[in-house]
C-alpha cells in the first residue's frame, strides 16, 4: 500500500482555505489571515502590537484574500513575492517571505536563485542587499552556506548559451536585433545576452518558464518598464505561462506594488493577450 506523502504546514493551510470553510464553518477574512500567518510564521507580526489597525488591513488583504485565491502554487507564490520584495528593497518582507517559502517547502537553492535572478533588472547592489537578508534567515534556520552551485555556463560559453536562452523565449528576432545594433552599441547587446541570459537564465534549480514569470513580476514591480513588460508578457506566453498565470502573478504582486503599477501591468497583459471576443 502506497504511503501518503507528508504535507508542509503551508500546504495544509492552503487546502484548508479552499472554499473558505473548515469543518463546514465558513471562515471570514480575519480568521483566514490568522490561520495562514500562524501556519507560515507561527503567529502575527510585531506590527500588530504597534499598529493593530494597519496590520489588520495588510494581513486580511494578503493572507485572508489574495492567498486564498490559490491560483499559483504556494511555492511559486512565495518566489514571486520574494522577487517583488527584492525589487522594492523591503528587506523585512524579504526576510518574512524567505521564512514563508521555507515553511512551504521551497528549497534554499530556489530561494537564492529567485533573488539572484533580480540582479540584471534592478542592479547588483540591490540584489546583494536581498541576498544578505536571505542569508540572515538561513543562518537562523541552520542552513549551511554556500549552497550547491547552480552555474551551468563557462566564460567561453556564456554568450552563446545566453543567446540560445533568449531565442528559446523570443525566437529568431534576437538575431535580427543583435545584427541591427549600431557598432558603438553592440557591447550592450552582448551584455544583455551573456550577463542577463547567459549568467542567470541558464542556471539550475528554476526552469526557464518560472524564471520568465519572475522577470514579468520584477518588471511590473518597477514601474516605467511597460515596453519590457509587454515583451515579457509575450515571452511568458511562448514558454507556456498563459494569461491566467500572468493575472495570478499580478494579483499576488498587487498588495506590494500598489494599484498604479498593477493597472499599468494589467494594460500590458491585455494589449499583448487580449480577451477572446464573445
Amino acid at each position: 500500500m502506497k504511503k501518503k506523502q507528508k504535507s508542509s504546514r503551508c500546504e495544509h493551510s492552503c487546502r484548508d482555505r479552499k472554499g473558505y470553510a473548515l469543518g463546514g464553518i465558513a471562515m471570514n477574512r480575519a480568521e483566514q489571515a490568522e490561520k495562514t500567518t500562524k501556519a507560515l510564521y507561527g503567529g502575527a507580526s510585531a506590527l500588530g502590537v504597534t499598529d493593530p489597525e494597519f496590520a489588520a488591513i495588510k494581513e486580511r488583504l494578503i493572507y485572508g484574500e489574495v492567498y486564498a485565491e490559490e491560483k499559483l502554487s504556494a511555492r511559486l507564490r512565495e518566489l514571486v513575492i520574494l522577487v517583488v520584495a527584492t525589487t522594492n528593497q523591503t528587506m523585512n518582507e524579504v526576510k518574512r517571505h524567505t521564512a514563508a517559502a521555507l515553511a512551504c517547502g521551497v528549497k534554499p537553492e530556489e530561494i537564492k536563485e529567485a533573488v539572484y535572478h533580480c540582479a540584471p533588472y534592478i542592479g547588483l547592489g540591490k540584489a546583494e542587499n536581498a541576498v544578505n537578508a536571505v542569508n540572515a534567515v538561513f543562518a537562523e534556520k541552520g542552513i549551511v552556506l554556500p549552497l550547491t552551485s547552480g552555474q551551468t555556463v563557462t566564460e567561453e560559453s556564456r554568450l552563446l548559451d545566453g543567446i540560445a536562452a533568449q531565442k528559446s523565449i523570443f525566437g529568431d528576432h534576437i538575431d535580427a536585433m543583435r545584427a541591427a545594433a549600431p557598432e558603438n552599441q553592440k557591447n550592450i547587446q552582448d551584455y544583455l545576452s551573456a550577463y542577463c541570459f547567459g549568467d542567470f537564465y541558464t542556471r539550475k534549480f528554476l526552469p526557464i518558464h518560472e524564471r520568465e514569470l519572475l522577470t514579468f513580476s520584477i518588471l511590473a514591480s518597477q514601474g516605467g518598464c511597460e515596453g519590457q513588460v509587454k515583451a515579457h508578457v509575450g515571452g511568458n506566453a511562448t514558454v507556456g505561462n498563459g494569461k491566467e498565470v500572468l493575472l495570478a502573478a499580478l494579483t499576488v504582486c498587487l498588495p506590494y506594488i500598489g494599484f498604479p503599477r498593477t493597472l499599468n501591468a494589467l494594460s500590458c497583459i491585455n494589449e499583448v493577450l487580449p480577451e477572446a471576443k464573445q
